[in-house]
């Protein structure tokens, strides 16, 4: 097939459009694939036979919650009987970002049965809710603008760090530092996590 004398194709032109067909056909670039949104809901556990008290943590999915230290250890309080799994983090915090994931996955698979939630620090209420808008939660997090709620779960400025609290709302552990990959927390949650 000739090209007619009207139509000339730059070399730079020809392997730009190449370039962007490639990219399009092995899922770079383009909205499709896993860059697609998704919601708290894609993260929410069966709840059908959880305590009542876990259907209310997991109605206030991805919420910012105010108040502070206050409101914090009344909600730990009121879950007394039930295992907690607290994670503080902020949008600033690479690592934060990094694990984000691995406790999304945790609290599908262990919300029935283990009450999740968030610390947000230290953090600009804008750039949390741009990141949570990102990688929504299917749990609340308190603010933390004061770290009161930080010199619970030490280091003060630290993050990410995650707390285990039992079933009579003790802190039994502290990691800090980011949770590398699921395993890494199911095997933590399966040595601090008392069975109901």
């Amino acid at each position: 097939m000739r090209l007619s004398p009207e139509i000339s194709i730059r070399p730079a032109t020809l392997f730009a459009a190449l370039l962007a067909a490639a990219l399009l056909a092995s899922g770079c670039g383009g909205s499709g694939g896993s860059d697609a949104p998704v919601s708290a809901a894609t993260y929410k556990p069966d709840l059908r036979e959880a305590d009542p008290r876990l259907s209310q943590i997991y109605a206030q999915a991805n919420q910012l919650l105010p108040g502070g230290y206050r409101p914090y250890l009344d909600r730990i309080d009121t879950l007394r009987g039930l295992p907690i799994v607290v994670n503080k983090w902020a949008s600033w915090c690479g690592p934060c970002r990094r694990e984000f994931p691995v406790f999304q996955e945790a609290a599908k698979r262990y919300g029935g049965q283990i009450a999740f939630l968030g610390v947000n620090m230290n953090d600009s209420r804008k750039d949390a809710r741009e990141f949570m808008n990102e990688r929504p939660l299917p749990y609340p997090s308190y603010i933390d603008d004061k770290l009161e709620i930080s010199k619970l779960l030490p280091p003060l400025r630290g993050a990410p760090t995650t707390g285990f609290y039992s079933v009579r709302g003790n802190l039994l552990h502290v990691k800090i530092g980011e949770y590398k990959s699921a395993a890494a927390l199911r095997a933590d949650i399966d040595r601090y996590i008392e069975p109901l």
